[in-house]
């Protein structure tokens, strides 16, 4: 009787769990949302879940309950190194659930003296699949539990197929929407370019004729702003045009930037090492922010020559956007002086990176953004 009213709570749970991951969109907060419920109903009390990439590159998307020793600096111990579970996914040993001996991330924890592990050493570890496809890995434990019955295993292994299978359906929702952000966009920039673009052309053409059909002094002097206010919008309008559809990205990120300098007017100093291609969310937010701030040098700078720098390293890529302009004071100061800057680190610190912004008067600005790649 006992057997059949845990077959049934198990059952329950399971039913619970899947509506949570057919209804959730949010795919942190789905995940946190499941690992709560699983530890509730399997009496457990700390667990994880690492996405990994086809090239074998893991993020800790949720956690539960982490001990001290595994939350030391931000969960840097978790978001870093290698573990057992980690190579046994790789290397294609991993294709069940099963009993991992002992954590390397708290043998870890306990060597270096990150913190109290509190009785936690051992976990189980499953691999979350959609189908044929591996997709990240689960792990799930308590303190003195050093191992997991094979119903134990089974049960996590349920759950894990359908953390699998909800994990690929977001995904696959998320591209989809990027796709259709980008059709928009290029849409946008092909009207754009038809309609507005060739009026601003036509007007300022219709300014230069009109002003040989005329000597009144004040006619011409209106004219010629008419045909400077209709350049100066020309050029905005290929600035913006570009802002939604990058042309040359494809190309690389050094690319891109260097035909931008040549559509607003600036003369362009590069160093570019190692790039090559990189993942599209690095390279996207790149091309973000280095097309603010090549449109801060060719608006307030006051100068027309600017450097870039972009440089790969092993998991990071730095870019640097400095010219010898009037420059402006800056102290460091938390809050940046205007949208566009602001705009600039948010999207850095979006990718886990970091925007440094250097500025004095009468002797330039410089910009560096650094971004992990993982």
């Amino acid at each position: 009787m006992e057997k059949d009213e845990k077959r049934v709570e198990e059952l329950l749970m399971l039913k619970t769990i899947a509506e949570t991951l057919n209804m959730g969109n949010d795919l942190e907060s789905m995940l946190d949302e499941v690992m709560k419920k699983l530890l509730q109903v399997t009496g457990l009390t700390t667990g994880w879940i690492f996405l990994i990439n086809d090239k074998g590159n893991y993020e800790l998307k949720a956690e539960q309950s982490l001990p001290e020793g595994l939350c030391y600096e931000n969960k840097k111990p978790m978001c870093e190194g290698d573990c057992w579970c980690l190579e046994r996914y790789r290397d294609g040993r991993l294709n069940r659930a099963t009993n991992i001996i002992n954590c390397k991330r708290i043998d870890d924890a306990i060597e270096y003296g990150w913190g109290d592990t509190e009785n936690f050493t051992h976990h189980a570890t499953v691999p979350l699949k959609a189908g044929d496809e591996s997709v990240g890995l689960l792990n799930i434990g308590s303190p003195f539990k050093t191992h997991f019955t094979e119903e134990e295993l089974f049960l996590l292994e349920n759950v894990a197929f359908q953390i699998g299978a909800a994990i690929k359906r977001v995904q696959l929702s998320e591209n989809e929407q990027k796709l259709a952000l980008l059709a928009e966009r290029n849409r946008l920039a092909q009207d754009l370019h038809d309609s507005v673009n060739q009026l601003l052309f036509s007007l300022s053409l219709t300014a230069r004729t009109t002003k040989e059909l005329t000597s009144e002094p004040r006619v011409l002097d209106m004219l010629s702003m008419m045909q400077e206010l209709s350049q100066e919008a020309l050029m905005e309008m290929k600035a913006l045009i570009w802002q939604l559809r990058p042309n040359g990205l494809e190309k690389g990120i050094g690319y891109a930037l260097t035909r931008y300098c040549d559509v607003i007017g600036l003369k362009l100093f590069k160093q570019i090492q190692g790039v090559g291609r990189l993942p599209h969310e690095v390279e996207e937010t790149l091309w973000r922010i280095g097309q603010e701030a090549l449109n801060n040098c060719k608006k307030h700078a006051q100068i027309d020559e600017v450097e870039l720098s972009i440089k790969k390293k092993l998991n990071q890529v730095d870019m640097m956007i400095k010219d010898q302009g009037i420059g402006f004071m800056y102290d460091s100061a938390p809050n940046l002086p205007s949208v566009g800057l602001a705009s600039m680190k948010e999207r850095a610190e979006k990718l886990s990176g970091t925007f440094q912004l250097e500025s004095q008067n009468n002797r330039g600005t410089t910009i560096t953004v650094s971004i992990p790649i993982r």
